[in-house]
């Protein structure tokens, strides 16, 4: 992995979406996330920037502090749809969904989430790769297993972009990453919110990652980056980058809350029934 001047704010947006990394422990909530080691990360390096994988940064925000994550789990029921855009954003959605609900060690959520994921792989027709995942994931959680849980999920996705981008589908394994990503963010807002600090907003400075993202959806084909739900995720994701360019020193609350709440619009919108 090579090093560069992006390095850094677009490997703290991979820790968004939720992979296995190096952490060196920082004490409780007093720092920042600043020894991260990024040649023990495994995201995938595209144009300089770690495409999000899941990651442990559930883990790592247990470690600056102590958030209540049965407060932020969204028992949401997910729409049936055949739109292969939504669904696929809806799988991101979901595996982050599955990450918060073992950070809350809640097992009827994570089973629950789990047949969601069997669900929409169906959906996607992607349930031969992905049931293995699943039934690991829903036997882990009878065993209250949550590091195997983390582990499937993890593999869960990676699973599914990989078999989109084996299929050409590269615009739809965007879209995962995409979903998933919006989750993360809005699961950090959320707790950043509730216990403010410099050093925790912090975690949101990734303007790389998401000009990534504006980038990669302006490459999508035409009837992907016209579908509605993306164009308002392209809007979205502007306004989240005005708000990471103009913290140059530093979030404000008002900067965390506008990404928060833009991030849960978006996610409205991907639940949306229509």
């Amino acid at each position: 992995m090579k090093s560069s001047p992006f390095i850094r704010p677009a490997l703290t947006a991979a820790l968004l979406v939720a992979g296995s990394l190096s952490l060196a422990a920082a004490p409780q909530g007093t720092k920042g996330v600043e020894n991260f080691d990024p040649l023990a990360f495994p995201g995938k390096v595209v144009d300089d920037v770690i495409v999000p994988v899941p990651s442990e940064v559930f883990s790592v925000l247990d470690k600056l502090g102590e958030p209540n994550w049965q407060a932020e789990l969204r028992k949401q029921d997910i729409p049936t749809t055949s739109d292969r855009t939504k669904l696929s954003l809806l799988f991101g959605y979901t595996v982050a969904e599955g990450f918060v609900a073992v950070q809350a060690q809640d097992k009827e959520a994570v089973k629950d989430i789990g047949h969601d994921v069997i669900s929409l792989a169906k959906s996607l027709g992607l349930s031969k790769s992905v049931l293995p995942h699943a039934q690991a994931i829903l036997d882990a959680a009878d065993k209250g297993n949550w590091s195997s849980i983390r582990k499937e999920f993890d593999l869960t996705q990676k699973t599914v972009k990989d078999t989109m981008e084996q299929m050409k589908d590269m615009d739809l394994s965007q879209c995962v990453s995409l979903g998933g990503w919006l989750r993360g963010t809005a699961s950090v807002t959320s707790v950043v919110k509730k216990s403010f600090s410099a050093d925790r907003a912090e975690l949101l400075n990734q303007p790389m990652l998401v000009e990534h993202f504006v980038n990669a959806i302006s490459k999508m084909p035409g009837s992907t980056r016209e579908h509605d739900v993306v164009k308002s995720i392209q809007k979205g994701l502007a306004v989240v980058q005005d708000q990471m360019e103009g913290a140059v020193d530093g979030f404000t609350k008002d900067a965390v809350n506008q990404i928060g709440k833009t991030c849960d619009s978006l996610l409205t919108e991907i639940l949306a029934k229509k």
